[in-house]
């Protein structure tokens, strides 16, 4: 019998790293790696030695030290008697609330419009291309000024609400109050038993999300198709309302009231937040819908036609069969878009917005003269947003590529 000998395995040598095609690439990146570090170890040192010299030092004391200074808009409590710190996430805030607003808003206007420039009919064809061409062509803070005027001029004052014979009056059913100094919304209040109403509103949100995979689920393996649309409304309302009845009403609302020279109460968006938030919705969603469009041309016709061919309706069409094959072509240039919305918010100066580039990266850096710490940090802020955004994103892709089976 023969006895079947593995073969004698070599001996690891330092030359390898280098002459064998198995570590040599790794060699190399490792080599390029510590370059870049020590780059930038030359470079952080030769720029504290340099302040050195000019008499001034790298150092971020000066978040906590006070501001000195009001912020108009803001989701936390903040006075002039707070740190440049505090300040400064109020401005991250805000730069993050608006960002949200316009990525959704202009998600939901670019995918109307992309669809409806395909649209058979001649005139909401042509109006969709009127739209897309006219904002993507003209810049983004024209845009913002633009609106910001019309909300400003065209808008009447708190004292034409006033009076025995108002000249303006307050809209859905008195509860809204549209001025020349922002849009007066009622506001929640919380009473004892609202926190009880929001677990059971987020725990309806889960509901959808697992319904709505079950469906999809199902659909894939038995062609049997579940009413989403109205179980996923249902779920969205009638549990919140529900725990609301039965907690006695613990969220209630505060509505907006004349008192003197202006409104009290409620929620206060004011035109810069509104101007802002419109104007980067209405330009990212013309560039989305150019998006949109692309994607869905990029799917065969043959698609649409095998589904009209089965009796699909074309709107379940469009949503079963042609949506879902263009969201592949559709996500990567869009985690573009709302790239750029979120950058493109550092115009809210224009309007006196106060975001981060206004709080940090403006009066905080002119009164404490820590230009560079402070342009530093806005910098890393919106690396490191960006870098959550298209993580975020990039997941959502990878779900909805094509997987071989």
């Amino acid at each position: 019998m023969t006895a079947i000998t593995e073969p004698p395995t070599e001996s690891f040598r330092l030359s390898q790293l280098i002459y064998d095609t198995r570590y040599r690439s790794t060699t190399i990146q490792v080599i390029a790696f510590l370059l870049i570090l020590l780059a930038f170890f030359w470079l952080g040192r030769n720029i504290v030695s340099n302040l050195s010299d000019l008499g001034k030092d790298f150092d971020f004391g000066f978040l906590w030290s006070r501001a000195g200074y009001d912020i108009n808009q803001r989701l936390i409590e903040y006075s002039n008697n707070s740190t440049h710190g505090r300040a400064a996430l109020v401005g991250i805030l805000n730069t993050l609330l608006v960002s949200f607003l316009g990525c959704i808003t202009a998600t939901v206007l670019g995918v109307f419009a992309g669809v409806l420039r395909l649209s058979n009919n001649w005139i909401v064809a042509r109006l969709m291309t009127v739209y897309v061409e006219g904002f993507r062509n003209v810049p983004l803070l024209l845009w913002i000024i633009l609106i910001f005027a019309l909300m400003t001029e065209s808008t009447p004052q708190p004292r034409d609400f006033r009076g025995e014979n108002p000249e303006a009056s307050m809209i859905l059913f008195d509860s809204v109050a549209v001025t020349n100094r922002g849009i007066f919304t009622p506001g929640p209040i919380w009473g004892e038993g609202s926190t009880i109403v929001i677990i059971v509103f987020l725990a309806s949100l889960l509901g959808i999300f697992a319904f709505r995979r079950y469906a999809a689920k199902l659909q894939e393996q038995t062609g049997q198709i579940l009413p989403v649309l109205w179980v996923s409304l249902g779920l969205f309302f009638i549990p919140a309302i529900l725990a609301q009845l039965v907690l006695g009403s613990p969220i209630s609302l505060e509505y907006p009231s004349l008192q003197g020279f202006n409104f009290s109460g409620g929620v206060h968006l004011r035109n810069s937040l509104i101007a802002l938030w419109f104007a980067l919705s209405l330009y990212t969603g013309a560039f989305i819908a150019e998006i949109v469009r692309a994607g869905i041309m990029s799917v065969s016709r043959g698609q649409t036609e095998a589904a009209f061919a089965l009796g699909i309706k074309p709107s379940r069409t469009m949503n079963l069969v042609i949506l879902p094959q263009a969201m592949r072509v559709i996500i990567p240039p869009l985690i573009s878009q709302y790239l750029n919305l979120t950058k493109n918010s550092s115009l809210a100066l224009a309007v006196g917005y106060m975001d981060v580039r206004t709080t940090l990266g403006g009066i905080t850096v002119n009164q404490t003269g820590r230009e560079l710490e402070g342009i530093l940090l806005v910098g890393v802020f919106y690396l490191v947003t960006s870098l959550a955004i298209s993580g975020v994103m990039n997941v959502y892709n990878n779900s909805i590529k094509l997987k071989e089976r």
